[in-house]
């Protein structure tokens, strides 16, 4: 190729699995993802927003997912997303919802509602805590039981996908869209000697060596470059807001931690003068004591004073 092409750019994406001539890859990738849920292996699907060339690169808006209709009307919808946003959660459910309930039109009974799947490849850890890179969100309760097998939400996080070997074809697929950029075509690993992967090499070539598609190819690239930048600036700034609201809330504890230091300081003064106020009081007590004790005495004396007195005058 003349030029490295990246699968999880956008519009390669989007031709990867969601043009009319790459059908058969579309069906091949949501047997690899699906296959444990499926009944049966897909062999037709049809596109429901199959990818026009011409319209896709003139269009900066373009829906990027790619959405199907199988033979038994199940639906299906493939997203890729590289940015970790904080919405992301919300943003997938009600993806799938909104998805699953269109298939009522007004009046139709719910016996129409037909399994969806929503499958997203994830470019950024969407979970920190877990070491697995795939998966799987369906209607169960607690322990397991299915409230209704309509389908779910199935999560592949590239960036915890580090296979040497693959195993299985859903590891092919996401090997792929790790490693096409730095392909050789003229000496693909072995990995890559399948009928799939041949086919999808073809439609990164196409990009490489087709002008326009590579012009647009690259501005969807800088225009990426340019979100990461600007969320890597956001995220900046939120850990800036998150660390001064920390350090003042530090100062706030010391503030805090100060002025109950001082109220401390204040209670103990004040059990201090208590204190002293409870001794002289006490030193009073006894000092009061003592002089009713000598009064006592000396009321005593002067009684035995008088008595001998008149004992003395009796006795003249």
């Amino acid at each position: 190729m003349r030029h490295p092409i990246d699968p999880k750019i956008d519009c390669v994406f989007k031709a990867l699995l969601g043009s009319q001539a790459n059908r058969a890859l579309l069906i091949h990738f949501l047997n690899a993802t699906l296959g444990q849920d499926l009944a049966g292996p897909l062999t037709e699907v049809e596109i429901l927003n199959p990818y026009n060339e011409r319209e896709f690169l003139d269009d900066k808006l373009s829906i990027v997912d790619v959405k199907a209709r199988d033979q038994a009307g199940r639906l299906y919808q493939i997203e890729l997303q590289l940015l970790n946003l904080p919405e992301l959660p919300a943003r997938m459910l009600y993806g799938w919802a909104d998805l699953y309930s269109a298939q009522l039109q007004d009046g139709e009974p719910y016996e129409h509602l037909r399994p969806t799947y929503a499958i997203w490849l994830l470019g950024q850890t969407l979970r920190s805590g877990l070491c697995e890179w795939f998966h799987r969100f369906r209607l169960r309760d607690d322990q397991g039981r299915e409230l209704l097998d309509h389908g779910g939400l199935y999560l592949l996080e590239l960036s915890k996908f580090a296979a040497e070997t693959v195993v299985t074809e859903l590891e092919r697929w996401l090997k792929f869209f790790i490693e096409a950029p730095r392909l050789d075509e003229t000496h693909l690993p072995e990995w890559m000697h399948t009928q799939e992967m041949h086919q999808a090499m073809s439609t990164l070539k196409a990009f490489s060596e087709k002008e326009r598609a590579y012009h647009a190819y690259q501005s969807r690239q800088n225009y990426l470059r340019q979100q990461i930048s600007i969320q890597r600036h956001l995220d900046a700034l939120q850990v800036e807001a998150r660390q001064e609201r920390a350090a003042k809330e530090q100062e706030r504890a010391a503030k805090e931690q100060e002025r109950a230091a001082k109220e401390q300081e204040r209670a103990a003064k004040e059990q201090e003068r208590a204190a002293k106020e409870q001794a002289q009081q006490l030193a009073e007590q006894e000092r009061t004591a003592k002089e009713q004790e000598r009064l006592a005495k000396e009321s005593a004396l002067a009684e035995i004073e008088r008595l001998k007195a008149q004992l003395r005058d009796q006795g003249g």
